[in-house]
């Protein structure tokens, strides 16, 4: 009984795994001609804003990295973004100190 009580619980845990090895993962592809542009804080803890904002190497790395996650290509731009870029739509509060926000990094991606 007990052989049989293992063997139905062996065959239980081989066909979940199969399962799941089996099952499509979909990822969806920008079409090739398709742009679009990433408006990221640069306090965003991750610690690339200095890579990106000074348009080096690694930047461009990080860069072609966010947009393949975001399913394009590659980065055809990226850096700092300008002021036409964002709008300042946080207001300022009386609790804290009146200080400049950091300028946010942008990354433009293609199909």
């Amino acid at each position: 009984m007990r052989r049989a009580v293992a063997l139905v619980g062996l065959f239980g845990i081989v066909g979940a795994g199969l399962s799941l090895s089996v099952l499509p993962t979909t990822r969806t592809n920008a079409a090739p001609s398709e742009q679009r542009t990433f408006l990221i804080p640069a306090g965003d803890g991750y610690g690339v804003a200095d890579c990106i904002s000074s348009k080096s190497e690694c930047g461009k790395i990080v860069a072609d990295a966010w947009c393949e996650a975001q399913g394009f290509a590659s980065a055809s731009s990226f850096g700092l973004a300008s002021r036409e870029d964002f709008t300042g739509s946080l207001s300022k509060t009386k609790a804290t100190p009146a200080r400049a926000p950091e300028q946010p990094l942008v990354i433009t991606c293609g199909g």
